[in-house]
């Protein structure tokens, strides 16, 4: 298993989200490279197909887009995107060498009969996909919100010291909140 490197003054994550409004075709993916002390480092950008199978391919090429081997992590809002886009954070995690970690912020009870209903006629493979997936685990931040994580390459109480230091208040952590602004500024100036 990887680590996080906590120890360090300097690091740095891609934080990724995405913006869409039920009629687009494309999801507007915002990427934020935001240091530990929440300096700006860097922007990308991306878009996947709503319903499609793009978002990993999607994500890593925003991640080589950037050419930044300092980037010690990837933080993603949701793992399931663009309208049931599934994101294999395995995938990403070997492909990249750093830990991945895929942030959800409301208890579910799972998604298997909304893919069932959205793709009558393929949803045996969107349905594998989300299973190997495997569960979320709950972790409650200092700021007494609760959040939901998906893991690759790094351990429970890592992604817990680093969401708690990246979250100043409420249930986003900061480069995520970033992110998540301008991938819905991007979509609204489109």
């Amino acid at each position: 298993m990887r680590h996080l490197h906590l120890e360090k003054k300097g690091l740095r994550g891609l934080a990724i989200a995405e913006s869409f409004t039920q009629n687009s075709k494309k999801s507007v993916l915002a990427g934020v490279v935001m240091r530990r002390d929440f300096v700006i480092d860097g922007f990308v950008f991306g878009n996947s197909t709503l319903e499609g199978d793009d978002a990993t391919e999607v994500i890593l090429s925003m991640y080589k887009k950037l050419e930044r081997p300092d980037i010690s992590y990837l933080l993603i809002s949701g793992i399931i995107i663009s309208m049931y886009n599934i994101v294999d954070l395995k995938k990403i995690s070997e492909s990249l060498n750093i830990p991945v970690i895929g942030v959800t912020y409301k208890e579910s009870e799972g998604i298997d009969d909304a893919i069932k209903h959205h793709f009558p006629n393929s949803y045996e493979t969107k349905l594998k996909e989300y299973k190997e997936l495997g569960d979320r685990e709950q972790i409650t931040l200092h700021t007494s919100y609760d959040v939901y994580v998906r893991k690759e390459g790094c351990s429970i109480s890592d992604v817990k010291h680093l969401l708690n230091e990246l979250t100043l208040q409420g249930s986003f952590p900061e480069p995520l909140r970033v992110a998540q602004l301008l991938a819905k500024t991007l979509l609204q100036e489109n």
